[in-house]
């Protein structure tokens, strides 16, 4: 929690559950991270915390923007950036966002099927283009490796027909996945493409930008290496692979930037036991996985809590959400412990929170409102 944001909850108190996010530690991050690497161009996952607090921020540092959605273009345009500086970097999109897209001037673009191929050289006609292949995503807390990509194979045939079809047959990319901790899925992922890239070009393709994607962590209940070590070992195997060649470089990063930069206040609504004997204690929150905490699923991203009985002697419990669905658990699995003097009315702190948690919250499942939202 940055003194920032420690500041407004003791002044303002605001009503839980909220987000408050720390505008001044997102430019902060995105500093690191460009000088971790400064050969690499950052284009801000805009779907990790789209306000336009944020956008603007990153927009007035030159940042460039990964769309998922013709709705994000739109949000990255209003806060002042370039079309030419947003990547639609979804490679699942409809005809008619492709088309508004290029209408808007935009003309980077992901695929990694022949289909979505057809599409672009339809609906953004002669458009750089850059295919996404499948890569592990061992390492990573929140994989992304089955949805998205394709294999070497079909990727060197697609590339070679995008330039057939008209379009500019720019580069390549991957994603390790998200919150990854383990630097050398970097490295893997690099030699993969370092090949198929060799390849193409010695086939003729004027193949110029390698995207290593995002995945960088933030810390959660656990420790994560520093950013500079993620930046040694991708430097390190681009080097190794690509020699003095070295191609352009896309970096994707989302949670890194505005992770640690929010913190999520809510409220106890019900400590409880299940028996008398019982150990453990539910601890049922005003927020849970239809609020936003979305990315608790299987336990998988473990926020850290903080309590004004911090420090006091603690318990094992379970911890849940408020709505009536069996569902709405987020701990129960993981070992977490809080103060025993916990009850119904303290607030909670849920650290490292600016990420995803926003744009995942329900529309009044149950009737709750929306995740409020404070940036400072």
């Amino acid at each position: 929690m940055t003194p920032k944001i420690a500041r407004f909850l003791s002044e303002q108190q605001p009503a839980t559950p909220c987000l408050v996010l720390d505008v001044d530690r997102v430019e902060s991050n995105f500093r690191a991270l460009s000088a971790a690497l400064p050969l690499a161009r950052i284009y801000y996952a805009v779907k990790a915390n789209p306000a336009q607090a944020v956008l603007e921020r990153l927009a007035g540092l030159a940042s460039c923007f990964d769309a998922a959605s013709f709705e994000e273009i739109e949000a990255c345009l209003a806060a002042g950036a370039r079309p030419e500086a947003i990547s639609f970097g979804n490679t699942i999109k409809k005809a008619a966002a492709i088309r508004h897209a290029y209408e808007a001037g935009v003309r980077l673009f992901a695929f990694d099927s022949a289909e979505e191929l057809d599409k672009l050289a339809r609906f953004a006609p002669a458009s750089r283009v850059y295919c996404r292949l499948l890569v592990e995503n061992e390492g990573a807390d929140w994989p992304l490796s089955r949805k998205f990509g394709t294999s070497i194979e079909t990727a060197r045939d697609l590339m070679l027909r995008a330039g057939e079809l008209g379009l500019d047959p720019y580069g390549l990319s991957f994603h390790v996945g998200s919150q990854q901790t383990d630097t050398s899925s970097y490295q893997a992922a690099i030699g993969r493409v370092a090949m198929l890239f060799t390849d193409l070009k010695e086939a003729g393709v004027n193949l110029r930008m390698v995207n290593l994607g995002g995945g960088f962590p933030t810390p959660y209940r656990d420790a994560v290496p520093e950013i500079d070590r993620f930046g040694d070992a991708i430097m390190g195997a681009m080097t190794r692979h690509f020699g003095n060649a070295l191609p352009e470089m896309i970096i994707e990063p989302g949670r890194f930037i505005v992770g640690d930069a929010g913190v999520v206040s809510a409220e106890v609504v019900l400590v409880s036991r299940k028996a008398k004997d019982d150990p453990v204690r539910w601890v049922y929150l005003d927020i849970g996985r239809f609020g936003g905490l979305a990315e608790t699923e299987g336990e998988a991203i473990k926020y850290r809590f903080a309590t004004r009985h911090d420090g006091k002697p603690t318990g094992p419990v379970a911890i849940a959400g408020p709505t009536c669905d069996g569902a709405d658990i987020l701990y129960e699995r993981s070992n977490y412990r809080l103060p025993l003097g916990l009850e119904s009315g303290d607030r909670v702190e849920i650290l490292s929170a600016g990420a995803y948690v926003t744009t995942y919250a329900s529309q009044r499942f149950n009737g709750f409102l929306p995740l409020a939202e404070h940036y400072v």
